[in-house]
Formats: structure tokens, C-alpha cells, sequence
């Protein structure tokens, strides 16, 4: 096997393109492991054929769902644990607390969703919400993300599904949990209902 070295390679007079390997050729490497490829502002990279192992993965990721129903007692603010999880890619949800947290060196821009299913067989809940509760960079808060409430007139209500989902930079460490809350109007207990599709909870990293 032979070795070239030299600074610069560039087509000959009057040839705009440079071709790096013919017909016996099957593998082209450029460069060595750790090493920086850089293309130039205002290259254009253009591919005909078939490109792999490019971009990246949308992890960590999770999605878990609620499992066994969740009581929630009138006017009361409940956390939400979403009990079993259908995938969790990173490690990074806790089923035992329903929280989401960050691992370490995976900070990034993340997509957060739910679909909460609220259930009170007596039909006489009023006013139903849904919260993301946040700690990040150590400073916790409190958001309400989708509510349902009675009519004007007073009409109460059986059910509701509330749905939510946003984008929002996250640290390492940092993390965040689902919180419910209904309020009856004779003081009885709600449910979040459990089933493969009724309540999940879940999170991905988005590519950069």
C-alpha cells in the first residue's frame, strides 16, 4: 500500500470536478478517529446515492403511561405518577415518582407531551386542570397547561381528556413532572383512568 502527502489536491486546468476513487474502488475513508473534517461556508455537500450513519437519535426518550387509576381527592393537586413505561431510552424516567430528569451531558432542547384522562363516574366535577411542574437550574415552578371547566350555567361534567404539548430547553438535571387537579361540587373523588392509550406521559431530545 502506497501513501500520498500533500497540502492540496485540485483539478487540472479547465476540470471542475475531482473524482476520488474509479471502478475497483468500494471504500473511501477520510480522516482517523478524533479527527475534524471541516467544510467551508457556502459548500454544498450533494448526495445522489444512499447516506448513512448521519444526524443522530432523538435520545433520551421515554413514554410511560398511567397503569393503575390515580385517585384524586377534590381540590386537591395531585402528582401524577405514569406507572409503566412503554419505552425509556436514557434511563432518564423515574416510575416510581412520575418524574422526568435529564441525564448528564444530554441538555438540549427537549419535546414534552401528555394525554391525561380525567373520570368522574358521578358526573359532578367542575373544573378540571392539568400542570407541568418544572425544576430548572434549581428553581422550581408550577404551569397550567390545559384545563376544562363547567359551563357558564353551571353544568357539570363526567369526563375529559386534557392534552398538551410544548418545546422548551432543559440542563442536565433538570426536570419535570405532570400534576392534576378536580374540583367536584360534592366534594367526591376523581380518577386518572388507566389503559395502554388513556394516560401517558412523555419526553424526546430534539436533533440539533
Amino acid at each position: 500500500m502506497s501513501k500520498l502527502e500533500t497540502n492540496t489536491i485540485d483539478t487540472v486546468s479547465g476540470t471542475s470536478t475531482l473524482q476520488v476513487g474509479s471502478t475497483n474502488t468500494t471504500t473511501i475513508t477520510l480522516g482517523a478517529s478524533g479527527d475534524t473534517i471541516n467544510i467551508p461556508s457556502g459548500a454544498t455537500i450533494a448526495n445522489s446515492g444512499t447516506a448513512t450513519g448521519f444526524g443522530g437519535t432523538n435520545t433520551p426518550a421515554f413514554c410511560a403511561r398511567v397503569s393503575s387509576a390515580i385517585t384524586l381527592n377534590d381540590a386537591t393537586t395531585t402528582d401524577v405518577t405514569y406507572q409503566t413505561e412503554i419505552f425509556d431510552v436514557g434511563s432518564c424516567y423515574n416510575t416510581s415518582n412520575g418524574v422526568f430528569t435529564v441525564p448528564s451531558g444530554e441538555g438540549g432542547k427537549y419535546f414534552i407531551y401528555t394525554s391525561t384522562y380525567f373520570l368522574d363516574a358521578e358526573g359532578n366535577v367542575s373544573d378540571m386542570l392539568l400542570y407541568m411542574h418544572s425544576t430548572v437550574g434549581g428553581s422550581a415552578s408550577q404551569d397550567l397547561i390545559a384545563r376544562a371547566e363547567s359551563t357558564s350555567n353551571g353544568t357539570t361534567f363526567t369526563q375529559r381528556n386534557l392534552v398538551y404539548s410544548i418545546v422548551i430547553p432543559l440542563s442536565a438535571g433538570d426536570a419535570v413532572k405532570i400534576q392534576a387537579y378536580a374540583d367536584t361540587n360534592d366534594g367526591s373523588t376523581s380518577i386518572i383512568t388507566a389503559g395502554q392509550k388513556d394516560s401517558i406521559f412523555g419526553a424526546y431530545k430534539i436533533i440539533e
